[in-house]
């Protein structure tokens, strides 16, 4: 059985990626877990897509019906900065993020496929779980494919039970509640979403869920990306196109830190997961509060490969 941590200090990275340029988005997040750790921070969250890029606003040539080839080209430079899983680039983050455990969202590559994943690694850079975004959101379908619930872990830890739920998929009511049976205590929200209505959605999940909940996104500006990467949000390199909000919220609604739309910052708050049980008091969405007389939700997590092979290849 695992020992507990309690309280434990928990840090929100609010950065924009160098989008297109993986080792140096790499050294990047080692300077800012080290930035955390300093502040001493036992967890460290990074935001949706922080190594591979989120490409905010490009189209990637694509209308219905039809490709272009300079978008072919697009998608080749994006799939050239996912990394795969293990992979040369995983050493490295963990070498970078040494001595706390860290959540971080990155682009995977598997064959020809790109994910939005979400990685967790112990202090020691041990790979513990691995979450593939299950629904991609809009024009996100055209460059990533789709997680199935063989990567939906709950993570056991010394700093507590971890999960994460990517953006949107913090909408999906049956998916919070397979965490919720989990039994997820620090809730871990990767984003780029940074209307201000989100925090509405943090809060509602850390009292529903009666979680610890840590909501990272980019705050990323034009300069943050290629000189040659045109949008419709024109080249002005102090044009913000994702403008954070992160925030950390208790298992009572109440916020911690944030949300902050400054500018880069890691906010950090310390976490007493006894906070848990005092409001499971009241409300356990999968237990007491629960109605399974009258709703069940079945969950089938088995992988799901396209091909298997009967008997196996050699």
């Amino acid at each position: 059985m695992i020992e507990r941590r309690s309280p434990i200090i928990a840090a929100v990275v609010q950065a924009g990626s160098l989008a297109f340029d993986t080792p140096a988005t790499i050294e990047k997040l080692g300077d800012l877990t080290s930035d955390a750790r300093r502040a001493g921070a036992d967890l460290v969250v990074f935001p949706e897509a922080f190594i591979g890029g989120y490409p905010k606003g490009h189209d990637f040539g694509a209308v219905v019906g039809s490709r272009t080839e300079e978008g072919r080209d697009w998608f080749r430079r994006y799939s050239d900065g996912a990394i795969t899983l293990p992979g040369p680039e995983l050493e490295r983050i963990a070498e970078a993020s040494a001595g706390v455990h860290l959540v971080t969202g990155v682009i995977e590559r598997d064959g020809g496929t790109l994910y939005c994943s979400v990685i967790f690694l112990a202090p020691d850079g041990q790979l513990l779980g691995v979450h593939r975004k299950l629904m991609p959101t809009a024009a996100e379908r055209l460059i990533w494919g789709f997680g199935d619930g063989s990567t939906m872990p709950v993570v056991d830890t010394p700093v507590g039970m971890l999960g994460a739920a990517i953006c949107w998929e913090n909408y999906m009511p049956l998916y919070r509640a397979a965490l919720y049976r989990k039994g997820v205590q620090i809730w871990c929200a990767p984003t780029v979403d940074d209307r201000e209505r989100w925090a509405s959605t943090m809060q509602h999940i850390a009292l529903e869920g009666r979680t610890f909940v840590l909501s990272a996104n980019q705050y990323a500006t034009r300069s943050d990306y290629p000189d040659d990467y045109h949008t419709s949000y024109g080249d002005d390199p102090d044009t913000v196109l994702i403008g954070g909000g992160s925030a950390i919220i208790d298992p009572h609604g109440t916020f911690l830190a944030g949300p902050d739309r400054n500018g880069e910052v890691i906010l950090t708050a310390e976490l007493d997961l006894g906070e848990i049980t005092r409001g499971m008091f009241d409300f356990d969405p999968t237990g007491h509060y629960a109605r399974p007389d009258i709703f069940t939700l079945t969950v089938d997590e088995r992988e799901k490969p396209p091909v298997t092979f009967e008997p196996p290849p050699n």
